[in-house]
C-alpha cells in the first residue's frame, strides 16, 4: 500500500513551483490534496492556478480541492482547513509553502513590502498551523512541513536583505517552537530547504533564465517532502533538513536527474555557508 494513500495534505501557495510539485508527488502516492493559494486566475505572467493543479492532481491519481485562499486573512485560513477536513474526512499534512520575497536593503525595502512578507511568511506559516492542530492532533502520522532554512547567523545573510531574512527565519522559528510545543501531541514539524537554486518563477524574476539553467528542479525538493511527510512523525521533528541530505538517507546517489540544465555549474541557495 502507497504511504500517503487517502492521506490529507493542505499546501499553502501550491499553484506553482515547489508546492505544485509536492501536491503531485503526493497525488501519485494516492493523497488526497488541497490547495490554498490566490491564483484562482491565469495570470498574466505566471504559469498555473489551484484549478489547474487539482486537475493535475487528479490525473496523477489523487483527489484535489481547489481553495481560494490569501493566507494573511485568518477567517480565510480556518475556513478552508474546515472544508479540507470536511471533504476528506481529516487532515494529516501541512506544508507551510507560501512565501514572498524581497531581496532589498533597508532603504529600499519599502513598508508595504516588509508587511507583505511577514504577513505571508511568519504570520501566514504561523496561523495556517495553529489552525491545523486540533485537526492534526487526530491524525496517527501528523505532519507541518515549513519550507524554511537552517537558522544560520552570519551576518553576510542579513546585511543585503534584512527584512527577508528575517521573514524566512521567522518560519524556522515556528519550526523551533513548535516541534518541542507540539512533540507530546505527536505532530512533527520540520523544515526543508533546498541545496541549490530551485528553478521556480521568482528565480526567473531574480536571476534571470541564466539563473534557471544553474538551478535543479523542484522534484527534488517534492522527493524530500515526500520522505520527511512519509517518516514516524513522532521520530523524526525538530530537523532543519536540506533536500540533498534527506534525500540521501534515503538511498538516492544520482541527483543529476534534478538539474534543470544538465552540466550547468549549479548555484548555492540562500542561508547556507
Amino acid at each position: 500500500m502507497s504511504k500517503l494513500e487517502s492521506r490529507v495534505v493542505f499546501i499553502t501557495g501550491g499553484s506553482r513551483g515547489i508546492g505544485r510539485a509536492i501536491a503531485l508527488r503526493c497525488a501519485r502516492d494516492g493523497a488526497c490534496v488541497a490547495i490554498a493559494a490566490k491564483t484562482s486566475e491565469p495570470h498574466p505572467k505566471l504559469e498555473g492556478t489551484i484549478h489547474t493543479v487539482a486537475a493535475e492532481i487528479e490525473a496523477a491519481g489523487g483527489r484535489a480541492l481547489p481553495l481560494h485562499v490569501d493566507i494573511r486573512h485568518d477567517d480565510q485560513v480556518e475556513d478552508a482547513l474546515r472544508k479540507t477536513a470536511e471533504t476528506f474526512g481529516g487532515i494529516d499534512i501541512v506544508v507551510n509553502n507560501a512565501s514572498a520575497i524581497s531581496l532589498t536593503p533597508t532603504l529600499e525595502t519599502e513598508m508595504k513590502k516588509f508587511d507583505l512578507m511577514f504577513s505571508v511568511n511568519v504570520r501566514g506559516t504561523f496561523a495556517t498551523s495553529r489552525a491545523a492542530v486540533p485537526y492534526l492532533k487526530r491524525s496517527s502520522n501528523a505532519h507541518i512541513l515549513n519550507l524554511s532554512p537552517p537558522l544560520n547567523m552570519s551576518p553576510r545573510w542579513f546585511k543585503n536583505h534584512v527584512a527577508y531574512t528575517m521573514a524566512k527565519y521567522g518560519m524556522s522559528m515556528c519550526t523551533l517552537g513548535m516541534s518541542e510545543e507540539l512533540r507530546r501531541d505527536g505532530i512533527a514539524v520540520n523544515s526543508l530547504w533546498p541545496r541549490t537554486a530551485i528553478a521556480t518563477a521568482a528565480i526567473e524574476m531574480l536571476l534571470s533564465f541564466a539563473g534557471l539553467e544553474a538551478s535543479r528542479t523542484p522534484e527534488i525538493m517534492s522527493d524530500a517532502a515526500y520522505a520527511i511527510i512519509t517518516r514516524p512523525s513522532r521520530e523524526y521533528t525538530g530537523h532543519f533538513a536540506l533536500d540533498e541530505e534527506v534525500l540521501a538517507e534515503e538511498g538516492v546517489t544520482d541527483f543529476d536527474k534534478y538539474a534543470n540544465k544538465p552540466g550547468t555549474p549549479l548555484l548555492p541557495d540562500f542561508f547556507l555557508d
